[in-house]
């Protein structure tokens, strides 16, 4: 949250400076600042507070859904108007001299001009949507909520930027792709994008029904996997304090069941028999 106020912040004081200076020459020449571009930045800043700080963000780590939803608002979105807001144009306008001249040594910069290379940030943004979700960084920022926080949303948020930011909007660079690449490379970022969304891998989970019988978590818990995209779930009817002891819970199991809406749920208790299957179908 600091973030975001701080850049909107900032922002908003470089407005005021160019606005100000546009009453005197030579700065008149220019004009005010464009609304519409503080209206991308605030849009965009408002649109990562929505998917970072908000219920997205409580919601994240439960359901997969969410976490998907939070990179789409963030890098199709958020992204593409911070680049729309013209940051490092507002930067220059309403630097002093010193500040103008610093700022066009740094867009001139071996790295600056790695970092603005339509091809180079074509590589950086699928690289990082692929890797992502295709590699063990995907289990690692899944069971961290401090590296999703401060690892994976920066790295999206940034890739993002990089990327749109020699395609669109009137920011100062050190040069610029033709409007041809523009829309082919926009184009050919569709594929990663879709093999993010086609490729499906099944997978299943065996639990048991909860801690105690006080606490019989697995029918919420095979509602968010489901969400989350698995394919299937072993139920064993007991808890983890009564082991491989104690009878089985078939009212437990009838839960999990119940709880599930689109996947099948298959049940495990001591079967040794026909008489003693026909109560677990029952149930």
């Amino acid at each position: 949250a600091v973030n975001v106020a701080l850049a909107l912040w900032a922002y908003l004081v470089g407005v005021r400076r160019v606005n100000r200076a546009s009453r005197r020459p030579p700065h008149v020449l220019y004009g005010r600042w464009p609304a519409w571009c503080t209206a991308c930045w605030t849009i965009g800043l408002a649109l990562i507070a929505i998917a970072y700080l908000g219920p997205m963000g409580a919601w994240g780590h439960t359901f997969f859904w969410v976490h998907m939803t939070q990179h789409l608002v963030v890098t199709m979105a958020a992204a593409p108007l911070l680049v729309l807001g013209a940051p490092i144009t507002l930067c220059y306008r309403a630097s002093g001299a010193a500040g103008r001249r610093a700022l066009v040594r740094g867009l001139r910069s071996p790295v600056a001009q790695v970092l603005t290379n339509p091809y180079v940030t074509w590589l950086l943004f699928a690289g990082v949507l692929l890797g992502a979700h295709f590699t063990p960084f995907y289990d690692w920022a899944l069971g961290s909520h401090g590296v999703s926080a401060m690892v994976e949303q920066p790295m999206f948020l940034i890739a993002a930027v990089l990327y749109y930011l020699p395609l669109i909007g009137p920011n100062l660079l050190p040069s610029r792709p033709s409007h041809g690449l523009r829309l082919v490379s926009l184009a050919l970022m569709m594929i990663p994008e879709a093999t993010i969304g086609a490729v499906r891998v099944p997978v299943t989970l065996k639990m048991r029904l909860g801690w105690d019988d006080d606490n019989w978590t697995a029918p919420e818990l095979v509602r968010a996997l489901e969400d989350a995209g698995i394919a299937g779930v072993f139920i064993h009817g007991r808890t983890r304090q009564q082991g491989f002891s104690g009878s089985v819970k078939l009212e437990g199991i009838r839960r999990v069941a119940a709880a599930a809406r689109r996947i099948p749920v298959q049940a495990f208790w001591a079967i040794r028999n026909a008489p003693r299957m026909r109560p677990g179908f029952r149930q």
